[in-house]
């Protein structure tokens, strides 16, 4: 079958179906989406690409107004600041150097002249800040038609998925995706390599907020910028090595695309509520508000700075001493999802008595989920009482469980953030009932035979124990 059969057979395509038709005919990813556009719009693969870089007519001359005249309100004039440096002045690569600052002068541009939108004015940053970085670095005019065109076709999806406030669908998650995109073909990657490099690009923006913080200075910045960043890591991470990805691109953005809403809701309000102090606006604007609406305002702001400082001391009196900040070494790879379980587990070690029979692992979903990496350890500090730092126990621990004939079962809990451990010896029941945290550290609600115990042992254990 032909290309374009195959293209029509399966039109519209997703940006999995792009790169598994490419991977089967062996040719780039940037064929299958122009062959899909002469398709939807009957023009010709050169028609097609200069209509594409026409699309960035009026974004690349807001570039040159963040450069030069452009002042915004939130960003100032830092697009012509930094163009007024001479050599490198935010990267020492003359690429992704051009990159970040042409993207930062456009973002200084919409706030003067406007930007065509494609999931919002956010993303439009990133892909022609490198659209122009492509062009003042040589690339030939066909090229950079072709990185356009797979950058636009990108952005289509985060496009039709964003729906409300959010960068993680916007100027972070979708530029993030579209430049690791781009960056691949650029190093000569293939399909499959740009998969990847898409999916590993998306992890770090799900779920990120975006559009309270776009009312505050500076903010802003780091997410377009991130974007040039977080793509060019995950192009180079996806084309110089063998890193396994196992995640397909669809399943990645879909879950991008529902977690969108969700995390506006939840994560939003929250935002406002500490960033509104800092919301920049005009005077002509405030002149029209009622003073009473002002009054109640300042009142929530002087309110939420005192909340403020209440967390940041609470934070402050939490941490320990910087000679001894770091906790215990975890195997595994995560010390919230291994290390925590697993110090659980070695607690439970020491408050049991006798021949140990059997032990029961309660994980709340989360952690019942990532079963494969914390089960082990689990075992090895319930079993053995094996730190968090065995590695050589950690790869061999299911093994000695399994010829000591010990019977273990592993229960999903739907309380939130639970890990109980349960052993049975030939001289009782001994549990730990504890709630998972970051750092190896854990919250321990209560255990039996005795809960002070318990506590004695988490503390020459050099367990952290933290509260609720």
């Amino acid at each position: 079958m032909d290309l374009k059969a195959m293209i029509e057979e399966k039109m519209p395509l997703t940006l999995g179906e792009i790169i598994e038709i490419a991977d089967e005919k062996k040719i780039r990813f940037v064929d299958v989406v122009l062959a899909e556009a002469e398709i939807q719009t009957g023009k010709s693969k050169e028609e097609v690409l200069e209509e594409v870089l026409k699309e960035f007519d009026h974004n690349l001359h807001a570039i040159e107004v963040g450069l030069t005249t452009g002042s915004s309100l939130l960003l100032g004039t830092t697009g012509s600041e930094l163009n007024n440096m001479e050599g490198f002045r935010l990267f020492q690569d003359e690429f992704v150097d051009k990159a970040l600052v042409y993207t930062i002068a456009a973002q200084v541009g919409n706030h003067g002249v406007g930007l065509n939108p494609c999931a919002g004015t956010g993303d439009s940053c990133p892909y022609t800040g490198f659209i122009k970085a492509m062009f003042d670095t040589g690339y030939e005019r066909e090229r950079v038609a072709e990185i356009a065109a797979m950058i636009l076709k990108i952005g289509a999806m985060f496009r039709v998925g964003k729906t409300t406030t959010g960068c993680n669908m916007e100027g972070y998650g979708a530029g993030s995706a579209a430049i690791a995109a781009a960056q691949v073909e650029l190093l000569g990657g293939g399909p499959r390599d740009i998969e990847r490099a898409m999916v590993i690009a998306i992890s770090p923006t799900i779920g990120v907020p975006c559009t309270p913080r776009v009312m505050v200075p500076a903010l802003c910045a780091t997410h377009i910028g991130g974007a040039i960043l977080n793509g060019t890591l995950s192009a180079g991470l996806a084309v110089k090595t063998n890193i396994e990805v196992n995640v397909p691109i669809d399943v990645m953005l879909a879950m991008a695309a529902e977690i969108h809403p969700v995390a506006a809701k939840a994560l939003v309000p929250t935002v406002v509520e500490f960033m509104q102090p800092f919301f920049k606006t005009k005077e002509p604007v405030e002149r029209l508000i009622a003073q009473a609406i002002k009054d109640e305002e300042k009142a929530h702001i002087d309110n939420t700075l005192v909340k403020a400082k209440e967390v940041a001391k609470k934070l402050a009196k939490g941490a320990r001493p910087i000679t001894n900040t770091l906790g215990e070494a975890v195997v595994g790879g995560s010390s919230q999802a291994v290390g925590s379980p697993t110090n659980t587990g070695r607690i439970a070690h020491y408050l049991a008595k006798g021949k140990i029979k059997k032990v029961k692992i309660e994980l709340y979903p989360e952690l019942f989920a990532r079963r494969g990496i914390n089960v082990p350890g689990v075992l090895m500090g319930a079993v053995y009482g094996a730190s968090t730092a065995d590695g050589k126990m950690y790869k061999e621990v299911m093994e000695l469980v399994e010829k000591e004939g010990i019977q273990v079962e592993i229960i999903k809990d739907e309380e939130y953030q639970v890990q109980r451990v349960t052993i049975e010896t030939d001289e009782g029941t001994f549990m730990v009932d504890a709630l998972n945290r970051g750092g190896g550290r854990l919250v321990l609600r209560d255990a039996t035979p005795s809960k002070e115990d318990a506590v004695q042992i988490a503390n020459k254990l050099g367990i952290v124990l933290v509260e609720a």
